[in-house]
């Protein structure tokens, strides 16, 4: 698979997005670790996960889905010291199922200390903070991961759902040690060309969540974006495919984390890699005709 920088570290195009390891029906342990292996098997290097993605019936405890994960890599015959985990923190989940943020550098530190002990890890590859807290000031939040990394707990920080204010307050801060921007961005949403556009100016990787929309979204991508199922049924491919080869064609610093939670949905994925449109296509992608 082509390749695509994070700060010092080259990974895969095509990431895997853990998350559906963790929704309600999550699937059972085995499918998602033959998603993991097949995603490693197809030149996957970056997996994204987070403390906070956890089915509703688990009692909200943080973690299950880096366990997904850490229990996926420590099983894979292969070799994985080449394999990037990109967890976050700063986002909560309450006794009801309910979401929340707490971005107080304390709680980043207890929740990194227990990300690092879920995934094994002595320092995490990927620390990103989830998503700002209206309650707490967002430089004092990039101060505390400015202190994970000087405490060795991180190698590299990112920002999740950041505006291009937020984004350049964090670079201010952390410097060369802010390495990517995660926000949503698809066919169906694409509100975060300005930031992906800042990412290119500052360095930084731009890795979109949800970039075939959702769950929902992408089971019927070709349905809901017309422009995508003409273009992949006369390329003989899917539509998932094409939104990714999009997106890819957007800027070389864009890496997508599709979810998925089958080992057919990654191969589908991976190959958009491979796609490489031509100018035609992308005016009548771009238009969304």
């Amino acid at each position: 698979m082509q390749q695509r920088s994070i700060g010092d570290i080259e990974v895969g195009a095509i990431g895997l997005g853990a998350m559906p390891f963790s929704v309600d029906p999550a699937p059972d342990a085995e499918r998602a670790t033959a998603t993991v292996h097949a995603a490693l098997d197809a030149g996957v290097t970056l997996i994204d996960t987070a403390d906070a993605y956890t089915p509703s019936t688990a009692d909200h405890l943080p973690g299950h889905n880096e366990q997904a994960v850490a229990r996926a890599l420590k099983s894979y015959p292969g070799d994985t010291a080449g394999v990037l985990v990109a967890t976050k923190g700063g986002h909560t989940r309450s006794p009801d199922g309910g979401w929340g943020t707490d971005g107080r550098p304390e709680h980043l530190r207890r929740a990194c200390e227990a990300s690092l002990r879920t995934l094994g890890a002595d320092a995490i590859g990927l620390y990103q903070h989830h998503r700002p807290d209206p309650d707490v000031p967002y430089a004092e939040t990039m101060g505390g991961l400015g202190e994970l990394l000087e405490a060795g707990l991180v190698q590299r920080v990112g920002i999740s759902n950041a505006d291009t204010d937020q984004i350049r307050t964090a670079h201010q801060i952390l410097g060369d040690g802010l390495v990517s921007v995660q926000n949503q961005l698809s066919p169906k949403f694409r509100n975060s060309l300005r930031e992906l556009s800042l990412c290119g100016q500052l360095g930084l990787a731009f890795l979109p969540w949800s970039p075939l929309g959702g769950m929902r979204e992408a089971a019927d991508l070709g349905e809901r974006h017309a422009a995508f199922s003409v273009v992949a049924n006369a390329r003989g491919v899917s539509p998932q495919q094409v939104a990714l080869a999009w997106l890819l064609g957007l800027s070389d610093r864009l890496i997508p984390i599709p979810g998925a939670s089958r080992p057919e949905s990654v191969r589908d994925s991976v190959a958009a890699a491979d796609l490489v449109l031509t100018d035609d296509e992308r005016a009548r992608l771009d238009d969304g005709r």
